[in-house]
């Protein structure tokens, strides 16, 4: 199998194999630390505990971050890891420096919810002389504030990988904070495959479509209702807590169509709900590479996305999936239209959308990946970090 395609370096000019990446090189294993400053569950901590949980027991994994909770849920995942808690108060740097220096990993692999957000972290990791350092940007996100775009941007162009969960996010990072072309690389998140779900029987002319994610106006759920209430026989359940709860409701209740959504609030494991799905839908209007896309092609369930972040690399239109413009909720209605009136097309892209995922986005293809990576950065001689390349255009 060949890395999954791009027109970054690495990405373009290597083959991988599990052979070559599940033994260090040296004579002890790997130690990687992998950390977090979050104190919230999403997919991007979910991503974090997938990787952990499937890359090589040859590796040993440190968990860091500054939330217990969250640190925990991500440890558990892994049998035989150790964790630790660092305070992100008063002297954060030197806290985060001495907290990595006792535990002296061979790479720190810091997962970023916002290209700003672990400044101390990248800060302390990158004082480390013999340390690799791995960021991974789970959003393609360009801050307004000048002193944060200016210190990202700097932390950026030190560490020795920079990672980005597509192709189109990372080239977004790189015209964002001035990086210079093909700085970043590509890896997508992937999760377990848990098999394919049997498609639900319905009566003709009736749909169950399903969204999943934080109730926040990002994800666009307004969208998703007004397009509803253009089309007949549908109904809509949308999976996640946040505190856009109410106004959807509210909305609901104004568009008519209160009595054909479902608001049941977070669930720890939506893949009971996807087997009544017939679609799942994903109208954000800012995204990276959101992991309920990947659960839902692996159970075989066609999705219509935006077009935003790289969610147009797994969504193919009339292959995978369909794609619509954010904030455009006649496309949507026609989209969900479309299906809703083609049971025959939606079981064909189901099916098509498990095959690409399961080559592509499972959780081995990502820890395969990232193992290939940490094990090239430590065989290949360190640069000065006090000097940066100027970037390519």
């Amino acid at each position: 199998m060949k890395f999954p395609s791009s027109d970054s370096s690495l990405n373009s000019n290597l083959e991988y194999a599990s052979d070559n990446v599940m033994h260090s090189p040296s004579d002890r294993p790997l130690h990687v630390l992998v950390y977090t400053d979050s104190c919230g569950l999403g997919g991007a901590e979910i991503s974090l505990a997938n990787l952990i949980a499937t890359v090589s027991p040859a590796i040993e994994i440190t968990v860091a971050g500054v939330c217990p909770t969250i640190v925990n849920a991500i440890a558990q995942r892994r049998s035989h890891s150790s964790h630790i808690i660092i305070s992100d108060g008063v002297g954060s740097v030197l806290n985060h420096r001495m907290a990595f220096g006792r535990v002296h990993p061979d790479l720190i692999h810091l997962n970023l919810c916002t290209p700003w957000a672990g400044a101390s972290a990248l800060t302390a990791a990158l004082s480390l002389p013999s340390t690799r350092v791995v960021r991974v940007d789970q959003l393609p996100l360009r801050t307004t504030d000048a002193i944060a775009l200016w210190r990202t941007r700097m932390l950026c162009l030190r560490v020795d990988a920079h990672v980005a969960v597509g192709e189109a996010s990372a080239r977004r990072m790189e015209d964002f904070y001035a990086l210079g072309r093909d700085t970043i690389i590509s890896i997508p998140n992937g999760v377990p495959d848990r098999g394919a779900l049997p498609p639900p029987v319905r009566p003709a002319g009736e749909m169950i479509v399903g969204s999943i994610g934080r109730l926040d106006a990002m994800k666009g759920h307004d969208v998703l209702l007004q397009a509803i209430a253009q089309v007949e026989g549908i109904r809509a359940v949308i999976l996640g807590a946040g505190n856009e709860r109410t106004a959807l409701e509210k909305l609901a209740v104004e568009l008519g169509i209160g009595d054909r959504v479902e608001l049941p609030g977070w669930v720890d494991d939506p893949r009971s709900y996807l087997a009544s799905f017939d679609v799942v839908a994903l109208p954000s209007r800012s995204e990276g590479f959101p992991l309920v896309m990947v659960e839902a092609m692996l159970a075989a369930r066609p999705v219509i996305a935006t077009r935003v972040g790289s969610m147009p690399e797994a969504v193919i239109p009339h292959e995978t999936g369909l794609l619509v413009d954010k904030n455009d909720s006649v496309g949507l209605a026609l989209a969900l239209r479309e299906l809703r009136d083609r049971p025959d097309q939606r079981l064909q892209l189901g099916q098509q959308a498990r095959q690409l995922a399961l080559t592509r986005f499972t959780a081995e293809t990502m820890a395969t990946l990232y193992e290939l990576l940490w094990y090239r950065l430590q065989e290949t001689p360190q640069t000065n970090r006090l000097r940066v390349t100027r970037p390519k255009d």
